[in-house]
Formats: structure tokens, sequence, C-alpha cells
């Protein structure tokens, strides 16, 4: 670790909160992301571990990194790629794709993570929104790329073995010499879409100085970190803002290792074998990973934990103290978007948790729930907004001046998320403002009975719309999967209306419960409302 950190330990949230002002932070007028993730670290420490899939392991250091990303930055050089151009990743966690990142943030160049899990239609609306000028893929994706691109296409396609031994022949005739571009802390690094759960996905595109909001909060959320010995992984995809800036970029920031598991299927048995072995003390698990753990039967215990954050959805009470005791360790929720990670977070060591809530803004961070006039909600539904001068919102929507200005009232930044925020700055999520439901005259966020319904023995997930009723407007209809789908009946769809009228309000249950098989969800594991809709 070679710099200082943000944050030093306190006991109260007003503490903890007024260590950062962000109207008066001094960010650097010159600062590149990728220099400052490997360049400034010690060549010799260890910078990542990638776990093969039969469980043995190798290492390399921050000057592994270094060497490889200049000779990439080369390669990419030779394909005529220059500042400012795009260029996109199609690959899981992986050396390679960490060595991507920072060889294209060192030229000047912007990333565009895709998952590895889009097909050809989705990879050619990101192509040709984007207008990516190359493609760095793995052997496996190759072909949906190319199909993707089109016969005529002059975008150059890099592609990668899956193994470091074939990444490296790749590089071996580039030169391991490479000058980092001098960038301004303004100037484009990251373009990642959205994930398209209320239409298409739109291009978020982010400066350098995007770390400089990240940071703050995810040490208050990672316990203050970093501590030596602090070893970061998780099972988010680096194709999404989650996975890089929760992960990788905070590890790097500090000098830290981080796991990188080459077996990128969920297997509960070698998720918790991974974590006990490699001493991973913070990571990321969505609630998705959570209950896919708790459902397994695997053992917890025996972990180095110091902290685990937790987002995409609400945990809720019971899940957040099942996973403090299978992990032996703090469980903080955190809230943000594709366009601006980081808003919201718990710090267990700092401020209790209070049931439902996702935290409180993260130090420095103003964020307010707000009327369609604009004004400040105490208590109240409203949309959720962030301060759009904090260096953690995106510079704009790609291509699209028309999103990026209905994104911005005024000095907020509108994140299309309705919720609630108490007096003390506690947020409660409720829906995406598109979900919300005007039932007998009441505003209801599916959340909420969906949290309901999920807290149900028989039932392993719900997701809930809104559909149009003579008499309330709109009523709630459930769409609930089973752990047992042989137990679907009429009895207990009367039983589950039942259990949401005792526990929640009368215009919350749902007119109808549909049984089915799966849910719609995106690549990230959201669900898709609209989907249900659309059906």
């Amino acid at each position: 670790m070679t710099r200082q950190p943000f944050l030093h330990r306190v006991d109260s949230y007003d503490a903890l909160w007024s260590q950062v002002n962000w109207r008066e932070f001094p960010i650097p007028r010159e600062f590149n992301l990728g220099s400052a993730c490997i360049d400034e670290q010690d060549p010799t420490a260890r910078a990542i571990t990638i776990v093969e899939r039969d469980r043995t392991s190798t290492d390399y250091t921050f000057g592994d990194i270094v060497e490889r990303a200049n000779r990439l930055a080369n390669v990419l050089a030779d394909k005529g790629i220059k500042r400012g151009d795009i260029v996109a990743i199609i690959n899981p966690q992986s050396l390679q794709t960490a060595v991507s990142f920072m060889a294209i943030f060192r030229m000047g160049a912007i990333a565009l993570p895709i998952s590895h899990l889009f097909g050809p239609d989705a990879l050619q609306y990101r192509f040709e929104n984007s207008g990516a000028r190359a493609v760095i893929v793995n052997q496996r994706r190759a072909d949906s790329v190319r199909e993707a691109l089109g016969a005529d296409s002059d975008v150059a396609v890099i592609v990668i073995d899956d193994g470091p031994d074939g990444f490296d022949a790749l590089l071996a005739g580039a030169s391991s010499d490479f000058e980092p571009v001098v960038t301004a802390a303004e100037d484009p690094a990251l373009l990642i879409y959205t994930s398209g759960t209320t239409g298409n996905p739109k291009g978020a595109l982010h400066a350098h100085r995007i770390v400089f909001g990240q940071i703050p909060i995810f040490e208050a959320a990672y316990d203050f970190y970093p501590e030596p010995g602090d070893v970061l992984w998780s099972v988010a995809d680096w194709a999404w803002i989650a996975g890089i800036m929760d992960i990788l970029v905070p590890a790097w920031f500090y000098g830290l290792p981080v796991i990188v598991d080459m077996d990128d299927r969920f297997d509960p048995e070698r998720v918790v074998w991974l974590m006990r072995e490699h001493g991973v003390t913070l990571s990321l698990l969505p609630a998705t990973a959570l209950r896919g753990l708790r459902a397994s039967g695997v053992e917890g215990g025996g972990f180095a934990f110091r902290a685990l954050v937790s987002g995409g959805e609400p945990l809720g009470a019971e899940l957040t103290d099942w996973a403090r005791e299978f992990f032996g360790c703090d469980v903080n929720d955190a809230y943000g978007q594709t366009e601006m990670n980081g808003l919201c977070a718990g710090s267990a060591r700092v401020y209790p948790a209070r049931e439902g809530a996702i935290g409180r803004p993260g130090p420095g961070n103003i964020v307010a729930v707000l009327d369609d006039a604009g004004n400040s909600l105490v208590g109240q539904s409203g949309e959720i907004a962030v301060d759009r001068h904090h260096p953690i919102v995106m510079l704009e929507y790609w291509k699209n001046p028309e999103a990026t200005e209905g994104k911005f009232l005024g000095d907020w930044l509108l994140t299309g998320d309705v919720g609630t925020m108490d007096e003390d700055g506690y947020l409660w999520f409720e829906s995406r403002k598109d979900d919300v439901i005007t039932s007998s005259g009441y505003r209801v966020g599916p959340p909420e009975i969906e949290h309901t319904l999920g807290a149900h023995p028989a039932v392993a997930m719900a997701a809930v719309i809104g559909v149009p009723d003579e008499k309330r407007g709109e009523a709630p209809k459930a769409f609930v999967v089973l752990r047992d789908p042989q137990a679907a009946s009429d009895d207990l769809a009367a039983e589950l209306k039942t259990y949401v009228r005792d526990r929640l309000a009368a215009h919350e249950v749902p007119r109808d419960v549909v049984f089915v098989d799966d849910l719609p969800r995106t690549v990230t594991g959201k669900i898709m409302r609209r989907a249900l809709r659309d059906d």
C-alpha cells in the first residue's frame, strides 16, 4: 500500500460523513485511473491470484501487470487505437481482463466492458451504439463478435486465448516499453451500458476521476480498509460497474491483491473453499449469491472476513442475519447505479443498520429524496437523487443528449428510483419509478411485496407488477417461483395472499398469484419486470 486512505476510523456517522467535502475536494487536474492502479504500486507486491479450475493457482505481481499492460497497449496502438477511442472487452474475470482495463486506461482510450454472456444481437447494439474501434475477446466468444460486427467491419478483433500462456504469446512480439498518456481527471475512461431493465441499454460514460468518489464509501463499507493482509474477491463480473469499481479498482488503488476464479460457475462448495483457502477478507456478494449459499446447505465459519458488502437489492433482516452468522463479519448493504455507483452504504462498526434500509449517504455524499418539483422530502416517497457535482457521477449518456438532459434536474442527478429517507439520512429503496403501482390511491413498491412473499417457506423467489383493475386503478400481480414446483395449487395461492395481507396492507395484496418456473432476469440477476408486463 503506497497511498494514505481517505478516511480514518471514527465512532459516529456525522464524523464519518464530514471527512470528505466533494465541493472542495482537491481532485488533481491530471490523473489517470490505470496509472494510479498499477504504476504507483510496489512492483514486487502480489496483484492478482488466478485460481484454475483444478484449484491450482498462480500469483502475478504489479510488475507483471505493468509489463503486460505495456505490451497490450503497444498491440492496440499497432491496430490504430489512439486516445479517445473505445475498446470493448468481452471476457470473464481473468488476468487478461484486468490487464486489458489497465492498458486501455493508460492509453487514454475508453474501456467498454461487455458481458461474455451476451449473444450477437446484444453485442451488435453495443458495438453500433458505442462506435467501438477494437474488441478484445476470448476464443470462445470470437465467432459471436464477428457475427455481430459483420463481414465488412473494420473494427479490430483481438482474440486472446483462455490461458495466460496464450495471452503472453500474443504479447510476445510487442515492446514492453510504453509511456502512459497524460490524461485529465475529467477525461472519459469507462463506458458501461445499463442493464436495460426499463428499455434499451444506455451507455454511461465515466471519467478517470470516478475513483475519487468511489473509494471513500467503500472504505466505510469495507470496515475502513485497507489493512495489511486484505484480500478481495467477488462473483461479480467485471463487465458491470459493481465488479470493476467495487473490487478490482478498490483493491489495486491501494496495492491489494485480487483473487480470480477461472471457474465462473456459481458452485457454493467451491465458493466457500476459495474464500477460506485464499484468505479473502473483503467481498461483494449480491443477494442472489447469498441466497444460493444459504439454499445449498454448505457450512459456514472458518473465514478471514472483516466485512462483506451486498448490493443490487435490499437484503432484508433475515438474509442479513444469516450472512452475518455464516461469514462471521459485518454485512453492509450498498446502493448505487451504473450512472453513479456507490451513493449509500452501511458501516456497521460506526452506526447500526435499520431494518430494510440500504444505508446512509457515503462520506461527503449529498443524497436526497425529491418530489416532482425537486423539493426534498423526509419520510415521504419520492425520487432518489444525488448531487451532480460528485466525482462518481457519470459525464453523460453516450450519444444520447436527450436522455442525459432528462437525467439531471438543477444540481441533482435523478436515479429513477423511488425511496424514502428518514430524518437521520437512512434510505429505503421502494422500486424503480417505472415499477411503482398506484393501487386504491396508494403508491406501492413491488420490492416490499416481493420480500414478504419471499419470506414464506414455500417461496424461492417472487416478482410483482401492476395490472389494470376496475376498482383499484391498478392491482399487484405476483409471479412466484416455488421451492417445490409440485406444491403449486389454488390453496397455496390463497395462502400467499393471506400471508401478505397479515403483514402489509390490503392494497398491497396481490390480486393474482401466478406460479412460474423462473423469472426473467438480466445477466446481472435483476428481475426484468418490464418483460413480465410485456407478456
